[in-house]
């Protein structure tokens, strides 16, 4: 199951002690969880807005204890900057990133307020999708008189806080606490120098729009309505902010975008309707360029749709997706694009080379052939059924590109992105099935010295035995799926690679069988018999229905081959 990811942007009303600041942020980056992606200070603002992400239990932890330590630090009796503030943690908003609901975050955010207020005595109000009151969307209108208003505000009967009590903290003023859709500032490169040009690019795109005027529409008067404020003609791409303007560093005019809602109009959606206005007024979109980090999946949405765009098969491997993407926007026209430090997910993994299929083929194998006991048959096995499901996944790949059959690529991509999922799910199981292993031996060394420890062990024991069985019994009926693709490639593949569909029904055979031996070792030392009877049962027929269906492919493979 994927991880759950938000992000926190919490901004701090102190942009100029780096003492305060790093006590703040250090707070925050000490949870468990979470990381620290940006502190942006500002002196002029006296503000610093901080970011990090993580899973939610732990970001609300963090986002908690940098709400107080701000609370401990900071005195807004004291405070003067030029950004309008009410607290000594003004806002603070979590977005969703990854695989959570705005509907979640909201959850997240209230909870979170609650406990500001229950426990830090801060009072607030939650704003844009978490407001209680239509009013309160607005963050403008929640901030509204500010921290020298707020002891009057708080004793008004329509401003009473959401969380925390109606009594003005002296010290740490008020916080908004609120759940948006995460902000993407884009920029998008034009063969010009032109701002007036590239204004009018960005006012055909941006929801606002331009102003209407009467007449001629440069000279003309500017039309306004009853209440005698201007009327605007909408762009036409919804939750666009956007104007041109001339970069002198890079020597020509850029759109520069602000996407307030991915999920509506993503950022390939933005990039070729640039490309349309530019090319109605006689520009080139050359590239574009992303301002901060960006959501996974944002840049594999791109990738996708350019290549659906190209009639190009979408189950390739998630990194070749991203380059699509970033040569499609061309994200590179500027400066280079590193997806391992541009994208969020990717800062966040961390990965150092420890996990068994980050190793080169020649360590896995000399590792397995080691005096160590793991990696075993379920981790080699969970490999192999990762081969097979990719020789299928090649195949599907292949018809999907071969000339004449574009009328039916996606019959094929279909078929390629099932291989592919199934693949990094196998791939994932090589680790999985050896970290299943590692925890029986902790459980097993658990103290047994008292009847309680001797109790603890054995429910330990028995929980890690029980996840050593369905590591492998997941990896036998993956694999065994995969032999639905290779089957499908068999009957209707680029038949010059039927020889591969034979090679891939057998790694998946190999992968299933090896899986099945581990369940059943696993399941002797089970004294719960109703669980391992049912399990032993279905993974006896899965085994028994890969050897024939191995067999079915085979003879498809050996018929055209032999051409009979």
């Amino acid at each position: 199951m994927k991880r759950q990811l938000i992000e926190c942007v919490p901004n701090f009303s102190e942009g100029r002690d780096k003492n305060k600041i790093k006590q703040i942020t250090d707070s925050i980056a000490k949870i468990k969880g979470v990381k620290l992606l940006n502190v942006d200070p500002g002196k002029a603002t006296n503000r610093t807005v901080v970011t990090f992400i993580g899973d939610p239990e732990s970001v609300i932890e963090a986002a908690f204890r940098g709400i107080k330590k701000a609370g401990e630090i900071i005195d807004m009796r004291l405070h003067h900057g030029e950004h309008p503030r009410m607290g000594a943690t003004d806002v603070c908003p979590l977005v969703p990133i990854s695989n959570i609901s705005m509907e979640e975050v909201v959850e997240y955010a209230h909870a979170l307020g609650y406990r500001v207020g229950a426990e830090l005595g801060i009072p607030g109000y939650y704003y844009e999708y978490a407001a209680k009151k239509p009013e309160r969307c607005n963050l403008a209108y929640c901030r509204s008189g500010e921290y020298e208003g707020l002891k009057k505000k708080l004793n008004e009967p329509e401003w009473e806080p959401d969380f925390g009590a109606a009594q003005f903290n002296a010290k740490t003023g008020a916080t908004a606490i609120g759940a948006r859709d995460f902000l993407i500032a884009y920029n998008i490169n034009l063969n010009t120098t032109s701002t007036r040009r590239a204004n009018a690019i960005a006012f055909d795109i941006r929801e606002k729009g331009r102003i209407k005027r009467t007449g001629d529409p440069l000279t003309g008067e500017i039309a306004r309505n009853k209440k005698g404020d201007p009327v605007y003609i909408p762009g036409s791409l919804k939750h666009v902010k956007g104007i041109g303007w001339y970069i002198e560093e890079y020597g020509i005019a850029q759109l520069s975008l602000n996407l307030t809602n991915i999920i509506e109009t993503p950022i390939h959606i933005a990039f070729d309707e640039a490309c349309k206005c530019a090319e109605k007024r006689g520009i080139r979109v050359t590239g574009s360029e992303l301002i901060g980090l960006v959501p996974l999946d944002a840049m594999l949405d791109a990738g996708k749709y350019f290549l659906k765009k190209q009639k190009r098969s979408l189950g390739i491997p998630e990194h070749e997706i991203i380059r699509i993407a970033i040569k499609s926007l061309g994200l590179d026209d500027l400066a280079p694009f590193d997806p391992e430090e541009r994208i969020i997910e990717y800062m966040l993994d961390g990965k150092d080379g420890k996990d068994l299929v980050s190793k080169n083929l020649t360590d896995f194998s000399e590792l397995t052939a080691s005096e160590t006991p793991a990696p075993g048959g379920g981790s080699v096995s969970a490999y192999v059924g990762a081969l097979g499901a990719a020789l299928g996944t090649m195949v599907a790949n292949l018809s999907a590109h071969k000339r004449g059959w574009d009328h039916k690529w996606e019959e094929y991509s279909k078929q390629a992105e099932k291989g592919q999922d199934l693949l990094n799910k196998l791939l994932a199981l090589v680790d999985e099935d050896t970290k299943a292993f590692d925890a029986i031996i902790q459980a097993m060394r658990l103290p047994k010295s008292t009847d309680q420890d001797q109790e603890n062990r054995k429910i330990a024991i028995e929980k890690a035995t029980k996840n050593a069985i369905e590591v492998p019994y997941r990896i036998l009926k993956l694999a065994y799926s995969s032999m639905n693709i290779l089957k499908q490639m068999a009957n209707k593949g680029l038949s010059s690679s039927i020889s591969d569909v034979g090679a891939g029904a057998a790694c998946a055979r190999t992968a299933v069988l090896g899986a099945y031996l581990n369940v059943k070792i696993n399941c002797k030392d089970l004294d719960d018999k109703k669980y391992t009877d049912k399990i032993l049962t279905d993974s006896k027929r899965v085994k028994d229905q890969a050897i024939k269906k191995e067999a079915q492919i085979l003879k498809i493979v050996k018929t055209k081959i032999e051409g009979k």
